[in-house]
């Protein structure tokens, strides 16, 4: 199976913690957080990455060149300006052959890969319409994050954005998605879009499906400091 991971993030909100490297690429213990996301995928038989880059994307690709010395193949789509998630998915479309896992460059969520396949294989079953699954997890404070509404079924609703006064329990994107190469024909190229206001939410009102699968596991975005540090004691507690 590809994978794509959307690791051209600016890392502003990280500016304390690293100020000199792009933010896939923040030191977690004794190697960046890119390589941990590599490593999860290579534990479900990943063995070709798309890594979609930008902003000091150079030492991305100095760091794990073509992949082959850690038994997986690399690609880069590099974008010249930020494209946002959706403009970065839509300009590694190329490379893209099969239905596809895409990671966020600044989350982690310790989901079995294998018990996302099969939902999303049961999820799509008769549809033709469908363009993929999203992985969801359930936060005590859905807040600081857009909430996903579900359906009937597996049927993703809607797409509700953040608001600081909502501090109540939800199922949130968990970063992680399984999507069918249709998605591709769905996005403008050479744009800068987001998938989750501007593609996913008027796809929906045209009646294509999406399906969420909500899933227990770790779950972390390393895009603040505190995040950082939180992924940064996991990965020493279990070793990774």
């Amino acid at each position: 199976m590809q994978a794509v991971i959307l690791a051209g993030g600016l890392g502003t909100r990280l500016k304390t913690v690293i100020n000199d490297r792009p933010k896939p690429m923040a030191p977690v213990l004794d190697k960046p957080f890119l390589e941990y996301q590599i490593n999860y995928l290579k534990k479900y038989d990943v063995r070709e990455v798309v890594l979609c880059v930008g902003y000091m994307w150079e030492k991305i690709r100095d760091h794990f060149k073509d992949g082959k010395e850690r038994g997986i193949r690399i690609h880069y789509a590099v974008e010249e300006t930020p494209l946002g998630t959706g403009g970065a998915l839509k300009n590694a479309e190329e490379f893209i052959h099969t239905p596809f896992l895409m990671l966020n460059g600044d989350s982690f969520f310790n989901l079995n890969i294998k018990d996302l396949r099969n939902f999303h294989e049961q999820a799509k079953s008769g549809k033709e319409h469908f363009l993929g699954t999203i992985a969801l997890t359930r936060v005590a404070d859905r807040s600081q994050y857009g909430t996903v509404l579900l359906g009937a079924g597996a049927a993703i609703a809607a797409f509700k954005e953040k608001s600081a006064g909502e501090n109540v329990p939800g199922l949130i994107n968990a970063g992680i998605y399984l999507l069918e190469p249709d998605i591709f024909l769905r996005i403008p190229p050479r744009q800068k879009l987001s998938l989750e206001r501007e593609i996913f939410p008027p796809l929906l009102a045209k009646g294509f499906s999406l399906a969420g699968y909500p899933a227990e596991g770790f779950f972390v975005d390393i895009g603040t400091p505190e995040g950082f540090h939180t992924f940064k004691q996991y990965a020493k507690e279990e070793h990774l």
